[in-house]
């Protein structure tokens, strides 16, 4: 792996025209701030301009020398530690930019302090100084790029001010601060802090803590929280006793040095550096309170070496590194925090962690020489020794890819992982550098030269970059130019940088292959990083990025393509994202007219995934030609499943069936067998159709579509369309499409709704028609589902089809391939016909006898037990009582339900004839009673009001009713029953019965 790609990430370079030696500097959101030396106590401000050039914007005095300093750019302002007198001042600078436009006038005022209409009105027009005193000199700052929050660091505590727009009226909005918490953190001195988000990251020496800061719920009676101490555990990280404390080993001779430690998530309480926090904000409704959660400490020990312990080994350059979200038009303004990152260096290595939802190490650089200074974009880090100028990749896009996409690392989209080692893009040769800061697309970096640097800088071996010719220079003459600089490094455009990477790629294209693809993978990140920059909507390099984006996809794409990798998989999403076709993949990858030409595994994925997926796009007949060669010759077994693709309608069909007539030998199979007898269908061979089917059973050939379901039905725009093959079956074995289809369902090839659709085009029906096929297809899916809310869903249809042809003497379009007979003797759900129910039937006209199959079938689905009568209701409702159909389906549904009375009441008024079989069949068991307290009163009553002319009620009375009531009830409760006015011949004979049972008893 090549670890030093010689790119050129550095552009022009600009002078800053300073008129006093640089002691710090920062950038804002278009100026540099550079603070002078302790002789002048001024800070210069310079707007920044295209391609480095720096325009002096005016200048501000301080209280005194700058000690730190940082800017803002939520509330654009300038917070500054100056020093006079020995005492340290922490000052914030508002309105700033006001100087520019000539004004002097500044404004000097405590922070909080509650400023008057007539004092405020002048704020409009010059600059303000906000002091804030502090028990405590401060010791470091930093402003939270996400709301313009600042920390402060002083020994033993942070102090968190947060930034507040406190309204005037209605013309103006001045900025101000709260001290609104403090962190007291024991037997810590900060040395750097970084703040973003919440998050706050700390350094010493020699160690590093990371916290966070989390909301939490306030108190039911809406007081505030006590401040709260998070104490870490009495057990010490290095395994030692807890007690013993440090300061009491050490003895003159010996220095004691703790181990180094890393510490983790939930690890990282195990640090023993308790914190407590103070709230010092004036409580309110929406006063927030905090808890600290510890994501990462990590301690590190002293360079050793035979000489002793460097004392010079220490961190520097802590830094919180935001991304954010991929920017969209209708959210262009409002910025979401996707990932965050922190980096921190020691001489000669540096660290870079994600912190997000899992705190990891993503990388580690390695400085080929002492580091003085580092500073982390969301492209490049870059890093500053004692004579160079060193531009390192980083992996933070994509981390955070990862965590915006969830699509990431599947079969749809890609990106290169975290742990794609790191590399060195460019060491650039400065003389002195001793201090860096990064704004937009420019290093800012001020170079120092000792004397005898000064003369080397003479030998044409050291080389800078080039100057350009209207740069101004800072010095008028040779005595007074004390040997430093401040340059604008003009970072190289992205795109400019992404070509080179591009270019440079090719000269290990056939040399070494994981070098080609680190360094691709090196300009698609950057790329992505770019994209990924909230600013990018407004870039003009838009749509310039978005075409790099899906070039250097599909570069990546050839790579995995053509190179015999383990992530071969990775050419699939990689082409995807690139938007290519297929046929524009085919053109980059095939060479025209080489025969002998290998594929590797990365090409044949790639096609396979793309072939069997449901696309629209349709090869030319020479590039679907040349699939089935490749496919043939590098993995035969899919030609089958290749020649069924959507993409390969127009190959020809004859040379199909050669080169699957010479897989077969080798591998025969249903599946091969079927695509043979399509193939023969677009060619009209009908001889060899007919015998390609006859090689196997037709239960066979039914489960032979499940290996291949594009036989059958294929998608367009995601609706299932049928094939030439499932016509012809329709026309000639409609069996075996329906049984063919049946499998599909049950392996989950096709779902219920898509089958409606699909025998509905298959038969050329209208939308709110019901082919008969489709019919079939429900009724034999019934004979083997097994899913309960699959099974009510398909006697619910058929049943409403049942009524619908009923009701409307709708004859079936083809002839149903099942009788009821059928259906009952193969399907649990088609129960017996009750004997009540024929009787019933025979009563009635013939009219109804072209639709026998149709009532038969709805009578025995309601004489099974399967169906749910609650929900089958409605459907029901369309058949009336007004004939015998309709009377049949009234009992059947009073009876599933338990109203056997209301039954008994329709049978007494419709058809009596029936009774007695209705009685026999349906009461038993617990409904048995209805003999002798519904049956046999209702019978004599209708008898006694008829009389001899009703024989079917006195045949039913006589023949089953008493003769049950006499078996099952004891003599003096059947005497009960009898009526009085009744004529004791009729009732005897059963009376003689009913006493002789009991006698025999």
């Amino acid at each position: 792996m090549v670890q030093l790609y010689n790119l050129h990430p550095f552009g022009s370079q600009r002078v800053v025209p300073c008129k006093q030696e640089p002691a710090h500097f920062c950038c804002g959101q278009d100026v540099l701030f550079v603070a002078s030396t302790a002789a002048s106590c001024r800070v210069e401000v310079f707007a920044v301009r295209e391609q480095g050039r720096c325009e002096a914007l005016g200048s501000f005095a301080t209280l005194g020398p700058v000690l730190r300093m940082a800017h803002s750019s939520a509330g654009d302002y300038l917070v500054t530690i100056e020093e006079k007198s020995k005492t340290t001042f922490l000052r914030a600078y508002m309105n700033w930019r006001c100087m520019s436009a000539g004004s002097s006038r500044v404004c000097v005022r405590m922070v909080g302090h509650k400023m008057e209409e007539s004092y405020s009105e002048t704020l409009k027009e010059q600059m303000s100084v906000v002091e804030m005193p502090l028990s405590d000199p401060p010791l470091c700052i930093s402003c939270c790029s996400v709301n313009g929050d600042l920390l402060v660091g002083c020994k033993n505590k942070l102090v968190m001010f947060c930034l507040k727009y406190r309204v005037i009226n209605q013309n103006l909005t001045v900025l101000d601060f709260e001290r609104s918490l403090i962190l007291h953190i024991d037997n810590l001195i900060p040395a750097e802090v970084a703040f973003c988000a919440r998050h706050i990251a700390i350094t010493t020496e020699l160690d590093v803590l990371i916290l966070k800061l989390e909301l939490v719920q306030q108190s039911a009676d809406g007081t505030q929280q006590r401040p709260q101490r998070v104490s870490a555990p009495e057990k010490a990280v290095d395994g030692g006793s807890p007690s013993t404390h440090p300061l009491e080993l050490e003895l003159d001779e010996f220095i004691i040095c703790q181990k180094p430690v890393e510490l983790l998530g939930e690890e990282s309480k195990l640090c023993e550096i308790p914190v407590t926090l103070e709230s010092t904000e004036l409580p309110t409704e929406d006063t927030k309170h905090f808890q600290v959660q510890y994501l990462l400490f990590r301690r590190f020990a002293p360079d050793q070496s035979p000489f002793g312990f460097c004392e010079e080994t220490k961190l520097h350059s802590i830094q919180l590194l935001p991304v954010y979200q991929t920017a969209y038009e209708e959210t262009e303004n409002k910025r979401k925090l996707l990932s965050l990152f922190c980096f921190f260096s020691l001489p000669h290595v540096g660290y870079l962690y994600s912190i997000g939802k899992l705190v990891e190490l993503i990388s580690t650089y390695q400085y080929s020489e002492k580091s003085e200074q580092a500073v982390l974009t969301p492209q490049f880090l870059h890093v500053i020794t004692s004579q160079n100028l060193q531009c390192f990749t980083v992996r933070c896009s994509a981390a955070a890819a990862r965590g915006e996409d969830p699509y990431i690392d599947t079969m749809v989209k890609a990106c290169p992982p975290v742990t794609l080692d790191v590399c060195t893009l460019r060491m650039q040769l400065f003389i002195g550098p001793r201090a860096i800061c990064h704004f937009k697309n420019h290093i800012i970096l001020l170079t120092k030269a000792d004397t005898e640097d000064i003369t080397e800088r003479r030998k044409p071996a050291r080389r800078m970059l080039s100057r350009k010719a209207d740069s101004i220079k800072s010095r008028a003459n040779s005595e007074s130019e004390p040997g430093w600089n401040l340059y604008i490094i003009n970072t190289v455009s992205t795109i400019q940088l992404y070509r080179e990477m591009v270019d440079y790629s090719r000269t290990y294209e056939n040399v070494k292959t994981e070098s080609c693809i680190h360094l691709l993978s090196e300009a698609h990140l950057l790329v992505r990083a770019a994209i990924m920059d909230p600013y990018f909507l407004k870039s003009d390099e838009k749509e310039d990025l978005l075409r790099a984006f899906r070039e250097s996809c599909a570069f990546l794409g050839d790579c995995y393509s053509r190179f015999d990798t383990k992530d071969y998989h990775l050419a699939l999403p990689y082409y995807r994202m690139s938007g290519l076709s297929m046929t524009e993949v085919l053109k980059r990858l095939v060479s025209e007219g080489d025969e002998i030409q290998t594929y590797e595994r990365g090409f044949i994925f790639y096609l396979t995934h793309s072939l069997n997926e449901d696309s629209n796009e349709e090869l030319s007949k020479e590039s679907g030609n040349k699939v089935l060669q490749i496919f043939y010759h590098a993995d035969p077994v899919q030609l089958p499943h290749i020649v069924c693709s959507p993409s390969m309608r127009n190959i020809c069909p004859l040379t199909a069936v050669k080169y699957l007539q010479k897989v077969e030998k080798m591998m025969p199979s249903v599946v091969l067998t079927l695509t043979k007898a399509f193939l023969a269908l677009k060619m009209g061979d009908l001889t060899m159709y007919e015998h390609e089917m006859d090689s196997y059973k037709e239960t066979v050939l039914a489960c032979g579509f499940i290996g291949q379901p594009r036989l059958l039905q294929q998608r367009k725009e995601g609706i299932v369309t049928p094939t030439e093959f499932a016509v012809h079956l329709k026309e000639m074995q409609p069996g075996l499409l329906v049984a063919a289809t049946v499998a599909l369902h049950e392996n989950s090839k096709i779902e219920l709704e898509e089958t409606d659709t699909f025998f509905k085009m298959l038969c050329n029906s209208s939308e709110n028609t019901v082919p008969q096929l489709l019919m079939d297809f429900w009724e034999a899916l019934l004979v083997v589902s097994s899913k309960e809310d699959i099974l009510q869903e398909l006697l619910l249809r058929v049943t409403s089809q049942y009524v619908w042809r009923i009701s409307r003497k709708q004859l079936p379009d083809t002839k149903p391939l099942k009788t009821t007979e059928d259906l009952i003797n193969s399907c649990s759900h088609f129960g017996l016909i009750a004997p009540w129910v024929s009787s019933i039937m025979s009563l009635g006209c013939s009219r109804d006898e072209d639709y026998h199959e149709d009532i038969s079938r709805l009578q025995s689905l309601l004489c099974g037990q399967s169906i749910n009568i609650a929900s089958a209701l409605p459907v029901l409702e369309p058949l009336t009582e007004a004939d015998n159909v309709g009377l049949t389906i009234r009992v059947l549904c009073n009876t599933h339900l338990g109203k056997y009375e209301e039954a008994i009441d329709q049978l007494l008024r419709r058809c009596p004839d029936a009774l007695v079989f209705y009685a026999q069949h349906e009461l038993k068991g617990g409904s048995q009673a209805l003999w002798w307290n519904k049956l046999l009163p209702e019978l004599c009553k209708r008898t006694r009001l008829t009389g001899n002319d009703c024989p079917v009620l006195i045949s039913s009375l006589r023949a089953e009713t008493l003769s049950i009531v006499a078996m099952e009830l004891e003599l003096r409760d059947f005497l009960s029953l009898l009526p009085e006015d009744g004529t004791a011949a009729f009732f005897l004979p059963h009376l003689l019965h009913c006493s002789q049972r009991k006698l025999l008893t």
